[in-house]
C-alpha cells in the first residue's frame, strides 16, 4: 500500500511500494494448457500454431505409451490457431470445440486461454 507523508513544503515521501507485473496486467501471466491427441498408429506427433511461429517440429508431443499424445503449454491469454503434425501430415485437433479456414483449403483448430479474473486489482 502506498502512502504519502502529509505535505510540509518539503519532498520527503515514504516509497511506494509496487505490485509485480502480473498483477497488474494479469494478461501477461501465462497459463498451462495441455493439448491431446489420441493417435495410436503415430510415430511422431508436434503440435503447431501461432504461439510457435507454424514451427512443425519445435514442440513435440509426448506418446503416453497408449496411443495418446500429450503436450503442456504455457501460454498468455488470448486465442491461437494450431494444428497437429502426425508423422509429417498436417491435422486439425478433432476435439476441438472450434476451428477455423485457412488459406490451404483445411481448418484450424482454434485454442482460446481465458484471462483469469482478479477480483483484486478491479
Amino acid at each position: 500500500m502506498s502512502r504519502a507523508r502529509e505535505d510540509t513544503g518539503g519532498t520527503d515521501q515514504t516509497p511506494t511500494s509496487i505490485e509485480p507485473v502480473k498483477e497488474r496486467f494479469p494478461a501477461l501471466e501465462e497459463e498451462e494448457v495441455l493439448l491431446e491427441l489420441l493417435a495410436p498408429e503415430a510415430s511422431r506427433v508436434a503440435v503447431a500454431g501461432e504461439f510457435n511461429n507454424w514451427n512443425p517440429i519445435d514442440t513435440p508431443l509426448s506418446n503416453t505409451g497408449q496411443g495418446l499424445w500429450v503436450v503442456r503449454l504455457m501460454l498468455r491469454s488470448g486465442q491461437y490457431e494450431y494444428r497437429f503434425v502426425v508423422d509429417g501430415q498436417w491435422v486439425e485437433d478433432p476435439e476441438a470445440p472450434q476451428r477455423m479456414a485457412n488459406s490451404h483449403g483445411g481448418f484450424n483448430s482454434l485454442l482460446t486461454v481465458p484471462l483469469e479474473v482478479r477480483t483484486s486489482i478491479l
